[in-house]
């Protein structure tokens, strides 16, 4: 399989909380330029703002999105940066998606089939079948935002695979895949690449100092680790993905957890 990235290669971050003042990402407009200047020098040359919403602490509808994203492309034409922004909208998980969607007031990633899909940092709620179920009847494909940093398909990750095989795909944060959220979500950040359950990395970027990019290092360890063909197939995904075009994905396969280790005297 040969991968072709149009444009050339460069780095594309589908996930990142860049918009100033409206969640738990940059406060300020000097926040949002520092962001920028740093995704500049990783080399990144587009990111998708991805703001919280109904995520029981901020909310964030698709028209003020819109509105800031526009903002937030004029502040950096002004000040010279050449860093593009698209919309998005980072959407927990609830039963009022489908309506939401109707009424207009959730953002697909820069309108796209596309809609990212956060669930509690702890659990799976047990409607989610439903819903990304629902979603694909509506014409949308849900991707699941940081799997690698819920609880529970940490601890039953045959959950992942049921939702994957069931249509859903999925996006890694870059900082999880090169260790920065500790072992245990590095190992299945890495178990859900060889499993083929995810199709996107993203950097879930909040700020420049606690929660940067790590993105040109994340990409850099898929293709020392994974080979070319990955990490072609992760860079090019995030292109098709603003482009509203089918993204590359493998067969996948469920992960089998490690046994523990007996000791004994024998």
């Amino acid at each position: 399989m040969t991968f072709i990235i149009q444009g050339g290669v460069s780095l594309l971050d589908v996930h990142c909380h860049i918009i100033p003042g409206v969640d738990d990402g940059a406060q300020t407009e000097a926040d949002s330029i520092d962001m920028a200047k740093t995704a500049i020098a990783e080399g990144i040359d587009t990111i998708v703002a991805t703001p919280h919403h109904k995520n029981l602490r901020y909310d964030n509808y698709r028209e003020d999105i819109l509105k800031n994203v526009s903002i937030l492309n004029e502040l950096f034409e002004e000040n010279g940066i050449e860093l593009t922004v698209l919309p998005g909208q980072e959407i927990r998980i609830n039963g009022e998606i489908l309506e939401d969607l109707r009424n207009g007031e959730l953002l697909p990633i820069n309108d796209s089939k596309y809609i990212f899909i956060e669930f509690p940092s702890d659990s799976v709620p047990r409607y989610t079948e439903q819903i990304l179920y629902d979603l694909q009847i509506e014409g949308y494909t849900p991707i699941i935002v940081h799997p690698e940093r819920n609880r529970e398909l940490l601890e039953n990750p045959n959950k992942m695979y049921q939702l994957v095989r069931n249509g859903a795909l999925s996006q890694v944060t870059a900082a999880s895949i090169v260790g920065k959220f500790g072992k245990k979500i590095e190992q299945f950040s890495h178990q859900l690449i060889e499993a083929n359950l995810t199709h996107l990395i993203g950097s879930d970027a909040h700020n420049t100092t606690t929660r940067g990019f790590f993105v040109r290092d994340a990409y850099e360890m898929v293709k020392n680790k994974y080979g070319v063909e990955t990490y072609y197939m992760f860079m090019e995904n995030s292109h098709l993905l603003v482009e509203n075009m089918n993204l590359n994905r493998f067969e996948p396969s469920p992960i089998r957890k490690k046994k523990k280790k007996r000791f004994g005297l024998f």
